[in-house]
Parts: C-alpha cells; structure tokens; sequence
C-alpha cells in the first residue's frame, strides 16, 4: 500500500514543482531579484511558503532554477531552428531567428534576460554560469563564417550586443515607451517587420549585403 502511494505522490509533487518554477519566472520577471519574495510566488501558485521550501530552500536556489530551464530551453529552441540551416550566414540568421521568437513567446524570460544584463546581483559570482550556452552558440557560428572566409572579421560579441540584443529590447519595450508608441511584438506584421531589420543588420555586420 505505501509503495502505490509513494507512486500517486510522484506526478502531483512534479506538477507542484513546475507550477512554483512558472509562477517564479513571472515574479521574478516583474519584480527583479531583490524585490520577488517566496510569499509572492507561494501566493501565485495558490499553496503556503513552506511548500516551495520542500522544493527549493532558498530564494536563491530557486531562481537559479528558473534561469537554468530558460537558458537550456532557449538552447534547444536554438539547435533545433539550425537544424536545416547550411552555410555560416544561414546559420547566423537562423540563431537570430530562434532568439526573437522565443523571446517573444516567453516574455517573462526575455524580461529576466534583461535584468540580468543590468544587475549582476543573482549571478555576482559567475554571470554566464547559465547563459554560457547561448554565447557559445554565437561564438561557434561567427567562428566558422570568419574561418571559412564568408564572413568579415567580426566580434562574435559586437553582433550579439549590436544585433542580437535587439531582440530583449523588442519584447521587453512593446509598451514602455508611452501608449502612442505601444506595440504588440507578436503581432505577425511587426514581428516580420523587426526580423527583417535584423537580418540587414546580420548581414551588414559580417560584410553579406544582400545584393
């Protein structure tokens, strides 16, 4: 009898567990680091403080957690975008690509990417201990165009903050910059409309005008 109930226990606890992990991405989507309290995300899910403890005993763990599953999500998002994708140029739009549209359908990640960049509090200790796939994803696509010739010399780096970053700002500026200037970043139009510019962008950058 304890064994079946030890099995019935299982898919509720993972169910509980996911359910604190979504609710802390928004928290700590809208509220940062330092302001986002445990209460508040025990209250989102609708359970007592202590029940997020028995998961995740500090604030601190549990925000690594939810900046762990972004960054190993947007990873995967990302390998399987360039799955089809062939020269370096196809590639690097590729990855852009896949930037962009999980931003805009995880805004509370593009949102805690952002507070990332701007405080180094949560993560003082090793600001890329998460994000390390993601730069090496540029890093490996720049690489190859720039060793094959395709590509200009260029900084993997210059591309992601003078290109990529674009993408953060898209998503997390849609209706920060006044009523008259609101936009809604997954509307098809505008969305199309901005990945377009990133691509000029893309290929001015490594020396691919379209022609």
């Amino acid at each position: 009898m304890s064994g079946n109930r030890q099995v019935s226990r299982q898919p509720r606890g993972d169910a509980t567990r996911q359910a604190i992990l979504d609710a802390a991405e928004r928290i700590f989507a809208d509220l940062g680091y330092a302001a986002a309290r445990l209460e508040d995300v025990a209250q989102l899910v609708g359970i007592r403080r202590p029940s997020i403890v028995y998961y995740f005993a500090a604030k601190q763990q549990l925000y690594d957690q939810v900046e762990a599953d972004i960054f190993a999500a947007m990873h995967q998002f990302v390998l399987e975008r360039m799955a089809g994708a062939g020269d370096p140029l196809e590639r690097l739009l590729a990855l852009l690509d896949a930037w962009l549209d999980f931003l805009v359908q995880r805004p509370t990640a593009a949102r805690i990417i952002q507070r990332l960049v701007a405080d180094l509090g949560p993560r003082g200790d090793n600001p890329v201990r998460f994000s390390e796939t993601a730069l090496r994803d540029i890093e490996a696509v720049v690489a190859e165009g720039v060793s094959t010739g395709q590509f200009r010399p260029v900084s993997a780096m210059h591309i992601l903050n003078g290109i990529a970053a674009g993408a953060l700002f898209y998503v997390c500026n849609a209706g920060q910059m006044g009523q008259t200037r609101a936009y809604d970043p997954a509307d098809p139009d505008e969305l199309e409309r901005f990945r377009a510019m990133m691509h000029v962008l893309a290929r001015a950058a490594v020396g691919q005008e379209a022609r």
